[in-house]
């Protein structure tokens, strides 16, 4: 009779999706060492910030009763799908900040596979992104719809969701409000990784393979 295993994979009578599955999303939230739960509370929390918004624009575009099937129709379509996919791409890598990929990289890094990440490597980014974000949604984005202008001043066009009224108006601002958020949360994250990650006694192990 087989001996169990110990390598902490699902059992062999579970279901091949369902274990792959199970197993990723351990992986991919998996938190570091010495991560406060504030932490992986606001990282975790990222994610949701961004997605309302994605669902407001892919609720748009299928909802559409006029679609073309001009090339530009077509190209503008698979930009707000791709659009929609890459921000919450970028909404999880902040993640990264507490889980443990964040620090080490994973097994599926070519090269780099149980290699230490560098602390500017994620710090860098994360704070340029912050910044970005910050500038866009949170100063931007708001004083342009505080004062129902673009940002060069003039009115928004008569088209503009934000002018619809209603629930449509509604519904696009309680879309697009939570990405205020996404810049300042993503800065006390990167802070937080900085911090930890300089102030640590002991680097995460290396695991080298030959």
């Amino acid at each position: 009779m087989a001996r169990p295993t110990t390598t902490g994979e699902e059992p062999a009578h579970a279901p091949r999706g369902e274990g792959r599955l199970r197993r990723a999303w351990r992986a991919a939230h998996e938190p570091a060492a010495g991560v406060p739960r504030w932490a992986r509370r606001v990282a975790y929390a990222v994610p949701l910030v961004v997605l309302p918004s994605g669902i407001w624009r892919l609720g748009v575009l299928f909802a559409e009763d006029k679609r073309g099937g001009a090339i530009e129709d077509w190209a503008m379509n698979g930009y707000i799908v791709f659009l929609t996919l890459f921000s919450e791409v970028l909404a999880f890598a902040a993640v990264g900040l507490v889980a443990r990929w964040g620090e080490v990289f994973p097994r599926w890094v070519p090269w780099l596979r149980g290699r230490r990440v560098p602390t500017a490597a994620a710090v860098v980014p994360a704070t340029i992104g912050a910044t970005v974000l910050t500038l866009v949604f949170t100063v931007i984005a708001t004083v342009t719809t505080l004062t129902r202008s673009k940002t060069n001043g003039d009115p928004l066009p008569a088209d503009f969701p934000s002018r619809a009224g209603g629930w449509e108006s509604f519904y696009f601002y309680a879309s697009y409000a939570p990405l205020v958020l996404w810049g300042p949360m993503l800065g006390v994250l990167a802070y937080a990784y900085g911090r930890r990650r300089g102030s640590a006694t002991t680097e995460p192990r290396t695991e080298r393979r030959t």
